[in-house]
């Protein structure tokens, strides 16, 4: 019977060098090895010593552990680019964060529409399959199929000139370790649920994140990373208002200059 260890194996090496456009040839001869001997590997027939399995993890710059237990043929492609850019379980030593989301008949990432009737129900059930498969689904064909986008609907006014009601589109983000101060991520946190802030990134001095809107009448608050449940990056927003416009300084003193024209006249007709 064959083992848990050579479950996956061997379909994944299929894969991996597949995914990588490489021939048998050209991977054996970069791992040292002649090509019967990757091809009886990746065909279940024969089995890799440790240190050669170690050399197989290497090459594809995967974890061992991955490389036998999980069936990377079935990852999405986002989820296969996360883990092909470091954000492997086994690699980084941490609790890989499991989002829930849907895929369509090509296996390519949807993206979740969060209307504000929804974002309550958000709160608690984000971690739920069947309660994200029944949120709207649509595609930007602008947009990464290697990387996981979801959209939000604001509420409020803390974010102008984004208006109230703006759609916002974010990235996954898997690190929050990584991420930049100064720019803006929509969050999931336990209190709150969904917010739309700049961010300070103070995680790894004091574990926490600062928040801040871009309207002054909002004072900025700190969240502790615990009570974080998601991140996502700040991509783009849609909306039907037109911002208010940024007039540039000299036309806002010609504006004041011409008001004050306009007293002083209305002054000496009274007078």
């Amino acid at each position: 019977m064959e083992t848990k260890r050579s479950f996956y194996l061997a379909s994944n090496l299929k894969f991996l060098r597949k995914r990588a456009g490489r021939t048998q040839d050209e991977s054996a001869f970069s791992l040292g090895m002649k090509r019967s001997t990757l091809s009886g590997y990746e065909n279940a027939v024969s089995e890799p010593g440790m240190d050669i399995l170690v050399s197989l993890a290497a090459y594809y710059k995967i974890a061992v552990d991955t490389l036998i237990t999980v069936d990377l043929s079935a990852l999405t492609e986002s989820q296969l680019y996360q883990l092909e850019n470091g954000s492997d379980v086994y690699i980084r030593g941490s609790q890989l964060r499991v989002l829930a989301t849907t895929v369509n008949q090509e296996n390519n990432e949807n993206i979740e529409l969060v209307p504000l009737k929804a974002k309550a129900g958000y709160k608690n059930g984000f971690a739920d399959p069947e309660y994200i498969k029944d949120l709207p689904l649509f595609h930007l064909p602008f947009l990464s199929k290697e990387k996981k986008y979801r959209t939000f609907q604001l509420n409020g006014d803390s974010m102008l000139p984004i208006p109230d009601g703006a759609w916002v589109t974010g990235e996954y983000l898997q690190d929050w370790t990584g991420m930049l101060s100064g720019q803006a991520y929509i969050i999931l946190t336990l209190d709150e649920g969904i917010v739309f802030k700049i961010a300070e990134n103070r995680i790894k001095e004091e574990h926490k994140l600062g928040l801040y809107s871009l309207n002054p009448v909002y004072e900025p608050y700190d969240v502790e990373v615990g009570q974080v449940k998601e991140v996502w990056k700040f991509v783009h927003y849609i909306s039907n208002e037109l911002p208010d416009p940024v007039l540039p300084e000299d036309h806002l003193l010609n504006m004041v200059i011409s008001l004050k024209k306009d007293l002083n006249r209305i002054s000496k007709q009274i007078e």
